[in-house]
């Protein structure tokens, strides 16, 4: 066991931790899931098909995009996200690569 509390959390994950909590929430996991490749929603689209108010998935794609797990941008009156896929897949190899290299 390594005894040292204060260091048991590598780097590359204290720099990629609100990408974790932020997916640690099933609603916020659910709007995640909602988006096919290459696809931009808005947020009245995700309250559509969602269980949520309007204002509630406004709360969880500001938390999501705080994260960087999501990108957005303004067209006309609406805001539109995506997934930042790019940014995703690098978050989890890091952790990958500590794991295959710590274990």
């Amino acid at each position: 066991m390594y005894r040292n509390y204060m260091k048991t959390i590598p780097r590359e994950w204290r720099e990629i931790a609100k990408v974790y909590t932020a997916l640690g929430d099933e609603h916020r996991q659910r709007i995640v899931l909602l988006f096919e490749p290459g696809e931009r929603l808005n947020v009245g689209q995700i309250a559509e098909v969602s269980t949520l108010s309007r204002s509630a998935v406004s709360h969880h794609l500001k938390i999501l995009r705080e994260a960087g797990v999501l990108m957005n941008e303004k067209v006309g009156t609406e805001v539109q996200f995506w997934l930042n896929k790019v940014f995703l897949i690098e978050s989890m190899e890091k952790v990958v690569a500590h794991l295959k290299s710590n274990s």
